[in-house]
């Protein structure tokens, strides 16, 4: 099934860090793997940061969508992030968007993801490589989610 993932760095040498974590993703989680471009963004939630890199990575997956998740947070642990409050900078941060078609809400896993129709950091990136995918919840693919995103936060391309 195909699994599309969002990556975001605002910490250290975040290019660097979001292609590190791709590296991991492609060791452990994903195979046959699409990368978006580094895109550079405006934080949301907490304005008062640094800006964010952004990029997402989409491919092949036949785990569970609670076993990718938990890889997700190991990869994140494992490349030195902290824990601080909601919407604040982060060494690394990988969310899971989207699991074929698949819907869960249950404790901290919500697929897909609970806030990525609000997000052109996530959006943007996602589409670059997965223009098509579909949205289980809204029945919507990436490109019409992004042409009705309410956000008009900056996202471009870096690299």
């Amino acid at each position: 099934m195909q699994v599309l993932l969002s990556l975001g760095s605002n910490i250290g040498d975040s290019r660097a860090m979001v292609r590190r974590a791709m590296l991991e993703i492609e060791r452990s989680i994903l195979t046959d793997t699409r990368r978006s471009h580094l895109w550079l963004t405006d934080p949301v939630g907490f304005t008062d940061q640094p800006p964010f890199i952004n990029a997402a990575i989409v491919g092949a997956c036949e785990h569970t969508a609670q076993e990718i998740h938990d890889r997700c947070k190991e990869i994140e642990v494992a490349l030195g992030r902290r824990q601080r409050e909601r919407w604040r900078e982060r060494e690394i941060d990988i969310d899971v968007i989207l699991v074929g078609m698949e819907i869960i809400d249950e404790g901290e896993l919500h697929i897909p993801h609970a806030r990525m129709e609000e997000r052109r950091f996530v959006l943007a990136p996602c589409h670059e490589i997965a223009p098509d995918m579909i949205s289980p919840r809204s029945g919507k693919t990436i490109t019409e989610l992004l042409a009705q995103c309410p956000d008009d936060s900056a996202v471009v391309v870096s690299e």
